[in-house]
């Protein structure tokens, strides 16, 4: 596998990263400002962005359907999540209520952190549909990946629930 960080032109991988955020208006949003990182030429992508205060989060992960399921996903994350640990303290991203999606990313270490009240319909323009449900709340969540934050304080300090802990119809949101 091999990993390139795109600097320019980014754009061109629009058919990809439109499998994970539907609509291009809300990629506009990020694209330029991310840092974004491409597997073998485009089978997956993934977009990071500086929010402040030692967090970097994922705005777009996808993965070319006949990758699904090959581990290129948890390859992108472990990736950015050791190429930024020196400057940043947590992984941060944003996703909606499915189940599939939010245990997707407790297997790869991420915990409940807050809910953001609907965002989808706030934000996009038309519905979004996942595992036939519509998406109302995006659900916020965060790994520690510097080498001084242990998971086990991020827990305890910044979460009430663990991993396989997620109450998926009961979360509320957290002031931060």
């Amino acid at each position: 596998m091999t990993i390139t960080e795109i600097a320019s032109a980014k754009k061109r991988f629009l058919p990809i990263l439109l499998q994970a955020d539907e609509e291009e208006r809300m990629i506009d949003r990020y694209l330029n400002r991310g840092r974004l990182f491409v597997l073998n030429g485009g089978d997956a992508v993934c977009v990071v962005t500086d929010e402040g205060g030692g967090v970097l989060e994922i705005k777009n992960l996808a993965v070319a359907p006949q990758f699904r399921r090959c581990g290129y996903g948890s390859a992108m994350i472990e990736f950015v999540g050791n190429f930024f640990a020196e400057a940043f303290s947590l992984l941060q991203v944003g996703t909606g209520e499915s189940r599939a999606t939010l245990s997707f990313y407790e297997k790869n270490g991420f915990v409940f952190f807050r809910r953001i009240r609907n965002f989808f319909p706030d934000e996009y323009t038309f519905p979004i549909w996942e595992e036939g449900k519509r998406l109302v709340d995006m659900i916020v969540l965060r790994k520690p990946i510097s080498r001084q934050y242990s998971l086990q304080a991020f827990s305890a300090i910044e979460t009430k629930y663990l991993p396989n802990q997620f109450p998926f119809d009961t979360m509320t949101a957290r002031k931060s």
